[in-house]
């Protein structure tokens, strides 16, 4: 990122986080009928500014280019829609919310959250840009816009009338190229009364569990709590309360109001900034220390997938996540290694995955191989996919979670 700025506060950028090689887009997958045809790659190199400590990379595509056919649809997962509707149900209790309240989710996708604000018969609104997703959140009865989100969509809303009581950003922030502008679109279309809850995955737990498969070029930030605290400073909003949450691999939700609305800021808030001090994020030395790690989990995978081909043993994939692809591409997993992946997803079956072009075929392909090894891709919903799978450990199978540390589960 030499010669780059940052896309927060504009400083020079050129301090490595960690490289992971060259890769395609973790979501670009393939069609059989291009797997001739050569995929662009990309430096897969996350680099960390010194003035504000936002961790990044370089854009390479436009959102359009990935997000216009996006193939995630949130409600595939069971675990994640018990999540939602946890949250649903808490966010009514502490904000109130009821028949007069409207809810905004940005970044909304299917409607799998706001399905439950609906539910309770709250007004809600989806802003998503990916039009597959957009439409089965219509289908669902969820009202949806598909755009993205910045000033002059905030604007736009705000000139309809909209006042969100609670605005919802989950899992948007990373992906969003003009911080400034997204953020902004927030303050604008916030009313002093108003809250904003967004989750991202946490700085902190990326690098204590060496979660280096969550890096992507389609995530182009990752945030500490000191880093999300300036930015909204710098926009005249203010982070109250912060939750640490297990969802994909330890994320943190913060609470978010105008610089001088009421909340007070939470023990919690304050205990996590300890911890982040404590944990020397901000430091050349810990980072050294992470690029280590990683390289030696990147050792760890590939010796145990080299030894079972050697032993005879069989593995297969389950799941074909975003963070997945980094993993194959920067351990250089062939189809020799993983013959084929499952997922539940149809919209993702037939196509092959970027860069290693392992297949993605029903959950159903799994069971009639038999594997002897199952390696799930999406660790974070290892739990799940073990459940749903209980015809392995009937015919012996072994399930292989690579995070936080490579294990075997009988």
């Amino acid at each position: 990122m030499t010669g780059h700025r940052c896309r927060f506060c504009a400083e020079d950028i050129d301090d490595t986080f960690v490289d992971l090689g060259r890769s395609p887009l973790a979501n670009s997958f393939v069609p059989p009928e291009r797997a001739d045809i050569d995929e662009p790659v990309y430096p897969l190199q996350a680099y960390v500014c010194r003035a504000c400590g936002l961790v990044q990379l370089p854009q390479f595509e436009p959102a359009a280019s990935i997000f216009d056919q996006y193939l995630y649809y949130s409600s595939y997962s069971e675990s994640w829609l018990r999540h939602a509707e946890a949250y649903a149900a808490e966010m009514m209790a502490r904000a109130t919310l009821g028949a007069t309240s409207e809810v905004i989710e940005i970044a909304s996708n299917d409607g799998y959250l706001l399905q439950y604000f609906r539910r309770a018969g709250i007004r809600v609104l989806g802003v998503e840009p990916a039009s597959g997703p957009a439409s089965a959140a219509l289908a669902k009865g969820v009202a949806t816009r598909t755009c993205y989100f910045g000033r002059d969509t905030a604007a736009m809303l705000r000139a309809e009338g909209h006042r969100p009581d609670l605005i919802v950003a989950n899992n948007v922030l990373p992906h969003v190229p003009d911080l400034n502008d997204f953020v902004a679109g927030l303050r604008i279309l916030l009313p002093e009364t108003g809250r904003i809850t967004l989750e991202h995955p946490s700085l902190l737990h990326l690098i204590e569990q060496v979660q280096f498969d969550t890096i992507y070029h389609e995530h182009l930030s990752y945030f500490s709590l000191a880093t999300a605290e300036t930015i909204f400073r710098a926009h005249a909003l203010r982070v109250f309360d912060a939750d640490e949450l297990p969802t994909h691999g330890g994320s943190l939700r913060l609470h978010v109001c105008h610089e001088a609305a009421s909340p007070t800021p939470s023990p919690a808030l304050d205990g996590l900034r300890r911890r982040e001090a404590a944990a020397r994020l901000h430091q050349a030395e810990t980072y050294r220390d992470f690029r280590e790690r990683v390289a030696a989990k990147r050792e760890t995978i590939r010796d145990f997938l080299v030894t079972a081909r050697r032993a005879g043993k069989t593995v297969l994939a389950y799941g074909a996540p975003a963070k997945g692809n980094t993993l194959l591409n920067y351990c250089g997993v062939t189809r020799e290694l993983i013959p084929f992946t499952v997922d539940r997803n149809p919209h993702k079956q037939g196509l092959l995955l970027p860069g290693t072009h392992l297949p993605i075929r029903d959950p159903s392909a799994l069971l009639a191989a038999r594997p002897d090894y199952v390696f799930i891709l999406p660790w974070n919903l290892k739990d799940e996919i073990i459940a749903q799978l209980p015809e392995v450990r009937a015919w012996g199978g072994q399930f292989v979670v690579p995070a936080p540390v490579l294990s075997i589960v009988s």
